[in-house]
């Protein structure tokens, strides 16, 4: 159910995804991030193609925090910012992070090794049922996601959607 992934740059760290659907509670959930009293990133699975886009972000978000060059207050909130294809950190916020009407919840964690608790503790406080992460394009909508990325369909002749998103994320600081 979860899926849990060891950084290759970083290897004593480790993220973790947890995929809910049928979530009652986005508004408190959402309420909790925003008073840090929920340590990880809670994002909206229909804008995410698959697990890796989220896993290219929480790896960039590791490395800005290790040489100091975040962006964000946060590692969770820098998650959350490098899955946007702009530089507009409230934007993000609003396309990537869940909302109170909410009903599905991709929950996001950055650990070491030993810290397997923490995903038990944010696991319980999720009113919903929790599915396998594979299963996240299920609950995808390709089209926002392709008006978002600006993806062209003469684009995705020569390569997939994830390729264009995650060719997006990696640049846009760069472009």
């Amino acid at each position: 159910m979860n899926l849990t992934q060891e950084l290759e740059l970083y290897p004593d760290h480790s993220v973790t995804q947890m995929l809910f659907k049928e979530v009652k509670n986005a508004a408190e959930l959402r309420q909790k991030a925003v008073d840090g009293k929920i340590n990880g990133a809670l994002i909206n699975p229909t804008m995410l193609v698959n697990s890796f886009q989220l896993l290219v972000a929480a790896n960039k978000a590791v490395h800005l925090q290790k040489t100091g060059k975040m962006k964000t207050r946060s590692l969770y909130s820098e998650i959350i910012f490098n899955l946007s294809p702009t530089n507009n950190i409230s934007e993000a916020f609003k396309r990537f992070g869940i909302s109170d009407g909410d009903d599905s919840v991709l929950v996001v964690l950055v650990h070491n090794k030993d810290e397997s608790q923490l995903l038990s503790d944010i696991a319980a406080k999720v009113d919903g049922r929790q599915i396998p992460v594979e299963d996240i394009s299920s609950l995808s909508d390709a089209a926002k996601i392709k008006k978002l990325y600006k993806v062209t369909p003469r684009e995705e002749t020569c390569g997939t959607l994830l390729d264009a998103v995650v060719c997006r994320m990696a640049t846009k600081d760069v472009m």
